[in-house]
């Protein structure tokens, strides 16, 4: 599963969108399908269809999906087991559903069977309890736009052939509803970045300025991840908040 695909991420927040009761099931699962197709889990067992997969891990008291947006040296939102982390890195991708007393980890990859079928398989595999070292939605959006600037600074100086300025318009968030309006505004801008570092292109640059261009966008990189982990996991952040407030 090509990293720059949304499915984890779409998985995370509609699914987390139905916890809450935000969304029903139905509509969550039809929402994954219309971006990527047929969806199916793949057990240890069997494999069932994502919908029958999803009762069944609420019938377990499953409370949370958490996304993972890794990659080689930088394993965000992952805490292992090594074969979880190292199937998530490869993908670029993963959600973790946060059970009672486990957790379960979902990979995805392209599942096509015949000359028509083209849909999603997640294989589904035990995941450290243990919560990832992943920031808040405040700290991710403040170093997003330590990043942006520091990227703008770096990037301003750079001259090149085809160099131009790609466009940062209008990008769909990729939440669901019931997430905070900040949550929004973050993911919107993560989209609309994740665009220019796709578009960013080395050629006709001399060694020195590959170096400055590269360093840069691959700290943009690593805060739009961060910034777009943070935001997909807003909900679930603020039901504690909420929660912890309740309490006497």
């Amino acid at each position: 599963m090509h990293p720059d695909s949304p499915i984890s991420a779409t998985l995370v927040a509609w699914g987390n969108a139905w916890l809450a009761g935000h969304v029903g099931l139905d509509e969550a699962v039809d929402r994954l399908e219309r971006a990527a197709g047929p969806q199916v889990v793949s057990g240890v067992v069997t494999e069932v269809p994502l919908r029958r997969f999803l009762a069944d891990l609420r019938a377990e008291g499953v409370s949370a999906l958490r996304l993972s947006l890794p990659v080689a040296g930088d394993p965000l939102g992952l805490t292992g087991p090594l074969p979880f982390t190292m199937a998530a890195v490869e993908a670029g991708q993963a959600a973790t559903a946060v059970l009672r007393d486990r957790c379960l980890g979902l990979v995805p990859s392209p599942d096509r069977r015949g000359s028509s079928y083209s849909g999603v398989l997640w294989t589904a595999m035990e995941a450290e309890a243990t919560p990832p070292d992943v920031p808040g939605l405040a700290e991710a959006e403040h170093a997003l736009t330590s990043a942006m600037r520091s990227a703008t600074d770096a990037l301003s100086g750079v001259d090149g052939p085809g160099r131009g300025q790609p466009s940062i318009g209008g990008a769909d968030d990729g939440l669901a509803p019931g997430y905070p309006a900040r949550a929004h505004r973050v993911a919107a801008l993560t989209a609309r970045l994740a665009s220019v570092l796709r578009l960013a292109d080395e050629r006709g640059l001399t060694a020195g300025q590959v170096a400055v261009r590269g360093q840069a966008l691959r700290d943009l990189d690593r805060a739009v991840r961060r910034a777009r982990v943070a935001a997909h996991n807003a909900i679930v952040e603020a039901r504690h908040e909420r929660d912890a407030q309740a309490r006497p």
